[in-house]
């Protein structure tokens, strides 16, 4: 059973994966280096902020890697773990990109260490993307799964081990296609937000891509793809509006400019959490009276 668990690192990704698990009950520990007492308003009193890494590591039953998304900081971090940790204890990495075969070569620990990628808010988006390697033992999986769900999220456990998993390389492929529009003057990036926003997000929010297919009919869909695809956006470099951007500092909510101006962090992720428990209580009356 895992009751106490640690995150390593207190950035965005961190903190709210904090958030998550303490909000259900978990003995949790936030640990960074650099770590000072922090002024979130959403981060319950209850959490542990720790220094000393194999303090903060010794006794957890679970320990979730949440630094930044650099390989070689990632396994740093767990060819420490390797000595520090407890006999039962599971690693779980959070990483968006890089495969778990890559992260756990030639570990001692690699067949208690599994991916489970959370999506920004975590303490809010319900879905967590599991991956573990062949050798990984079921039950390991299954117990991470059944964390997650009594913590109110929908774990999907991936049959291979591919980069940038499901979600992430669907929603690649919609940015693709959305910076091509903005780039080729088609639209702006409100025109664009809203199309997604108002039409394709909140039919996606109910039914996934399949079940769409299947209700408007595949034999449509057979023809629209045929006829659209040859025409969508097929490049294979990070988008000129998204590099430009970055070599200019506009980071988008963390540098107060992006595609949009931001003049407060803090408001600006209330109201997106806000909008998304609204949807969230929208989706669970939804299938409450289907």
């Amino acid at each position: 059973m895992i009751t106490a668990i640690t995150v390593l690192g207190a950035g965005t990704m961190g903190l709210g994966i904090a958030r998550l698990f303490a909000g259900h009950g978990c003995r949790v520990t936030v640990y960074d280096p650099n770590i000072q007492p922090l002024s979130d308003p959403f981060l319950p009193p209850s959490l542990v902020l720790a220094n000393d890494f194999e303090k903060a590591v010794s006794e957890a039953d679970l320990i979730v890697e949440a630094v930044p998304e650099q390989m070689d900081i990632k396994r740093e971090i767990f060819g420490r773990l390797d000595k520090l940790i407890k006999p039962s204890a599971i690693v779980a990495s959070n990483t968006s990109t890089f495969q778990l075969h890559d992260l756990t070569a030639d570990l001692a620990i690699r067949d208690r260490m599994l991916i489970t990628h959370f999506f920004n808010p975590a303490d809010y988006i319900p879905l967590v993307e599991i991956v573990a390697l062949p050798s990984t033992s079921s039950s390991i999986v299954c117990e991470v799964a059944s964390l997650l769900q009594r913590c109110g999220k929908s774990p999907v456990v991936l049959n291979k081990d591919i980069p940038g998993f499901i979600a992430n390389r669907l929603q690649a492929a919609l940015m693709r296609e959305a910076c091509y529009l903005l780039e080729n003057g088609v639209a702006d990036a409100a025109q664009i937000d809203t199309a997604v926003r108002e039409g394709l997000g909140l039919r996606w929010a109910f039914k996934g891509p399949f079940e769409v297919a299947d209700l408007g009919g595949l034999d449509i869909w057979a023809k629209v793809t045929g006829h659209l695809f040859p025409e969508l956006a097929n490049s294979i470099e990070a988008p000129q509006s998204i590099v430009e951007k970055t070599g200019r500092g506009e980071l988008g909510v963390k540098s107060g400019r992006g595609f949009y101006e931001y003049d407060d962090v803090y408001r600006t992720a209330d109201r997106l959490r806000s909008s998304l428990q609204r949807l969230l209580t929208l989706k669970s009356n939804f299938h409450q009276e289907g």
